[in-house]
């Protein structure tokens, strides 16, 4: 049995990984996720960081620690903290010491995100929210999803450099989404290679797999954590 733990990105909540969290039990694992303080208008990834580290407190062993989307400017930090298993970045963000992620999009990365995506914000705008993160969804689940939506108060995770003076001595893996409308699948491959030094795993589907293909992120991630030694 692995211990994993379930970070959510910009904007959403803990809700989106019930289904894998379901998924994981199923197999024998254990999960956890947590709500970050994304209505605090000075949170920024050591701030997220701190969330996760309190909602880790009472685990007996190091998780494997997965962060989606904006979350992974915080799960490094995370790892300074306190100890982990492997850090997993899902559709996510990878961070690059002393360079912010805006400041990389705007200067040398300018392929980050898919073209349509950089201004759209999916708390405040339904259709936004159905076009770019639960396209692939049932139109129930989709709804369901949209509801669970929560302004982001704060962007000083990506505006700001990571909170860390090293990366930690944790191994990495990444997920990219090949159908993924915010970040563009190709910079993922690209900063998974470059950044954390691995060849990433692919799986088809939007931004957001815990909801479109629970089943299958469960089995992927349940598959990293046969990979690591007990």
């Amino acid at each position: 049995m692995s211990v994993f733990a379930l970070v959510h990105g910009s904007c959403q909540d803990a809700w989106v990984w019930h289904k894998v969290i379901a998924a994981l039990h199923g197999a024998g694992h254990q999960a956890v996720a947590m709500d970050l303080p994304l209505e605090d208008p000075n949170a920024g990834a050591s701030e997220y960081a701190n969330a996760v580290v309190r909602a880790l407190a009472d685990l007996d062993e190091p998780p494997i620690l997965v962060g989606h989307s904006m979350a992974g400017m915080a799960i490094p930090v995370v790892a300074s903290r306190r100890p982990v298993q492997l850090l997993v970045f899902l559709a996510a963000a990878i961070p690059k010491l002393e360079r912010s992620l805006f400041d990389r999009f705007r200067g040398e990365e300018r392929d980050m995100f898919q073209p349509d995506w950089p201004g759209k914000d999916p708390s405040r705008n339904r259709q936004h929210a159905l076009d770019y993160l639960f396209h692939d969804c049932n139109a129930a689940l989709a709804e369901e999803a949209v509801a669970h939506l929560r302004p982001q108060a704060s962007s000083r995770a990506a505006t700001e450099p990571p909170p860390i003076a090293k990366w930690p001595a944790v191994p990495s893996q990444s997920i990219v989404c090949a159908q993924d409308r915010t970040f563009n699948p190709e910079w993922s491959r690209k900063a998974s290679r470059a950044l954390l030094g691995v060849e990433p795993l692919e799986i088809p589907g939007g931004h957001c797999p815990f909801l479109s293909r629970p089943d299958l992120l469960a089995a992927e991630l349940a598959g990293l954590a046969a990979l690591e030694p007990a």
